[in-house]
């Protein structure tokens, strides 16, 4: 079906790619991983359909996840993995799509330039370039507009940005690498250490959503986890309770809470009484750990409360920017 012009919101996460066009709203949530052949260079799989082959590809095929640390590690494969999101999204149309894509807090004038140009050829007539917190926070229904300060932890796959936000723009800021890939990583080197056992990209990330724990549980929980024992070498399955996931997260979520008492302590006064007052907002996929907002509110003495549908915040936040597109032109990084 053809159309005159969709003008687009992208979450280019390092986890997962979310797709919003304007009227319609969230229309894409897939994986942001690639499968390629190596021989021929032809693209095979991408999104939820490439995921499922992640570590267990045959030689000559490689799933890839084009995105590190928040920002764009193998641009071609990025162009094309963007291309293949859009032309899903909304099919065939007449103008280009002006587009506005998400980035963490933390980026270099090289890495948006590359985000900019990877839209661009995946088929953007504009990019506009939005950070991930002020998205985050117009996503969660924050009225950003105000002179109140409101402070926002977006956690994602690759990055966690911490912001102070007021008056429509950042005071402080702090973009940590440490998210939901670094506590996947913190699992594998746990059950290698303490079970003797590898266990593949995967099963560390199930792992981190059934029984990942940031605080001590009420009632613990368990799953079985399957893996190749390291010593003989064979399959082997043994039972991994919350309270193992507590121990294995908890220098990784440390350095989390870390850096949100780095930016409490850069934080004007008047602002820090207004986050007092109104607490902390979270959002992003890695803020549904249990237990993760009870320890941050622990550490700081401020209230911290888990966005509605956090994982969408960022998505929606730079789906409504799209309202605003002519007016924010001269603010919005382009």
């Amino acid at each position: 079906m053809f159309s005159l012009r969709a003008d687009m919101g992208i979450d280019l996460g390092t986890a997962s790619v979310l797709v919003y066009v304007k009227g319609k709203g969230i229309v894409l949530q897939e994986p942001s991983v690639v499968a390629i052949d190596k021989n021929t260079d032809r693209l095979l799989a991408v999104g939820e359909e490439a995921r499922k082959m992640l570590g267990r590809t045959p030689g000559n095929i490689v799933a890839i996840r084009p995105l590190k640390d928040g920002v764009i590690s193998d641009y071609q494969i990025t162009e094309r993995m963007l291309k293949y999101f859009i032309n899903k999204a909304i099919g065939k149309f007449l103008f280009k799509p002006r587009m506005i894509v998400c980035v963490p807090s933390g980026v270099t004038g090289v890495e948006k330039r590359a985000a900019i140009e990877a839209s661009n050829e995946a088929g953007a007539k504009k990019t506009y370039l939005i950070e991930e917190p002020i998205a985050a926070a117009i996503g969660a229904g924050i009225d950003i507009t105000q002179p109140d300060g409101n402070m926002v932890i977006d956690m994602g796959g690759g990055t966690t940005d911490i912001a102070v936000i007021s008056l429509g723009g950042i005071v402080v800021s702090e973009s940590i690498k440490t998210a939901g890939d670094k506590l996947d990583e913190a699992i594998v080197r746990y059950m290698r250490k303490e079970h003797n056992m590898m266990i593949g990209e995967r099963t560390a990330e199930e792992m981190k959503i059934k029984i990942g724990t940031a605080y001590p549980r009420t009632q613990e929980v368990s799953m079985e986890v399957r893996g190749r024992n390291l010593v003989s070498g064979l399959p082997k399955t043994i039972k991994v309770t919350s309270e193992e996931m507590l121990d294995a997260l908890e220098e990784t979520i440390y350095s989390i809470t870390d850096a949100v008492h780095a930016v409490l302590e850069k934080t004007p006064p008047e602002l820090a009484s207004d986050i007092s007052d109104k607490g902390i907002i979270m959002t992003g996929g890695t803020a549904l750990i249990y237990g993760l907002d009870k320890l941050i509110s622990e550490k700081t003495g401020i209230p911290v409360y888990l966005a509605d549908d956090a994982i969408s915040c960022v998505a929606k936040g730079t789906g409504k920017s799209l309202d605003w597109m002519e007016a924010l032109e001269d603010q919005m990084m382009t």
